[in-house]
């Protein structure tokens, strides 16, 4: 029985039991998935014309059409996102997404009968290329032993395995998984192990030489970003220490305007000068005897009038400290009151 007949009977049972064949198809995310159907099922379309594209939803109950094909004309109901080729009925998704990660069907109606093929479409991150990291060296005797990790940042399933660039390293390369250890001789010829990282649908791989030991590898960025965070925290931590000195500063220097040890005095306490005392002074003119010249009865006083400053008497009475004592600290001299002055000068008359 060929292949085209195994075909149809897989296509009758799926027709009789309401389920139709299966193939399971790797897509790639971010680019075009193409979706394509039995050679037989593409000549029945032309021999009935009837035929659709359908993919499943979330709900088991209902599947959702994505293109109805009758009499040579066709309907697309996701046009941006999905192309049909008229020439072999097949669907292509233009820019696979993981939610395009679901269950096709293709089904093609003659009278009372339906074939369908479905296809299951797995969608895969592509991986990126990886990097080799010394996690470990060892140098003694001339000899050097290593821990290398390969990894790569992106990609669904990655696995690795290593394997070496010639064959005179006798399998001192092989190995599966992420890590490797290798021990040989510094005097030996140089040698290359191959790290591949692999998925379902991509592969990448990266070189590493014997000839590195003891060295960083190139074009493995992690010592250098680590040194790079090590700068970029430093500098920062000393940045906010600068900002902290000069905010201290600044806040003391406020504070000491604002609080000087000599006070601002208060005017409104300050006497006014209006109401000074007034200091009286008597001077009593004397007068010589000349002759006959009758001596005065009485002398004649002159008041003089001046003003002095002392100060000023206390609400209570009590005596104030001399006007030559220094004014108390904390104290403005502005403070200070005039005060009257008695005093009786005698002018000899002449």
């Amino acid at each position: 029985m060929g292949s085209g007949a195994w075909l149809r009977l897989l296509l009758a049972l799926g027709a009789l039991w309401g389920i139709g064949a299966r193939e399971k198809v790797l897509g790639t995310l971010g680019k075009a998935t193409l979706l394509r159907i039995p050679r037989q099922l593409q000549e029945h379309t032309l021999d009935f014309g009837e035929a659709s594209w359908k993919r499943s939803t979330e709900e088991p109950q209902r599947k959702k059409f994505l293109l109805k094909f009758s009499g040579g004309n066709y309907t697309e109901f996701e046009p941006g996102r999905m192309r049909f080729h008229t020439l072999d009925f097949s669907l292509e998704i233009l820019n696979t997404s993981r939610e395009d990660g679901q269950l096709y069907e293709y089904s093609v109606s003659k009278g009372s009968v339906e074939e369908v093929w479905q296809i299951q479409l797995e969608v895969f991150e592509p991986v990126a290329d990886p990097s080799i990291r010394i996690l470990h060296q060892e140098l003694s005797n001339g000899s050097c032993s290593l821990t290398l990790l390969c990894t790569s940042e992106r990609g669904d399933e990655v696995s690795y395995s290593w394997d070496s660039r010639d064959n005179g390293t006798w399998g001192i390369c092989s190995g599966n998984g992420s890590f490797l250890n290798l021990s040989y001789s510094l005097r030996s010829a140089s040698f290359g192990c191959v790290c591949t990282a692999r998925n379902p649908v991509s592969s990448r791989d990266v070189a590493f030489n014997s000839s590195q030991c003891g060295s960083e590898q190139p074009g493995d960025p992690g010592l250098r970003t680590e040194l790079c965070v090590l700068l970029v925290g430093l500098g920062a931590v000393i940045a906010i220490v600068f900002v902290a000195i000069v905010i201290f500063r600044a806040t003391h220097l406020a504070k000491r305007d604002q609080n000087p040890s000599w006070p601002v005095p208060d005017h409104s306490q300050v006497t006014p000068a209006s109401t000074s005392p007034t200091i009286y002074a008597q001077v009593q003119r004397v007068q010589k005897p000349k002759g006959t010249v009758p001596i005065a009865a009485s002398s004649s006083c002159t008041t003089i009038y001046a003003v002095a400053t002392g100060p000023p008497p206390a609400p209570d009475g009590a005596p104030r400290s001399p006007a030559g004592s220094p004014t108390p600290r904390g104290h403005s001299p502005l403070s200070q009151e005039p005060t009257t002055v008695y005093a009786s000068v005698t002018l000899p008359v002449a």
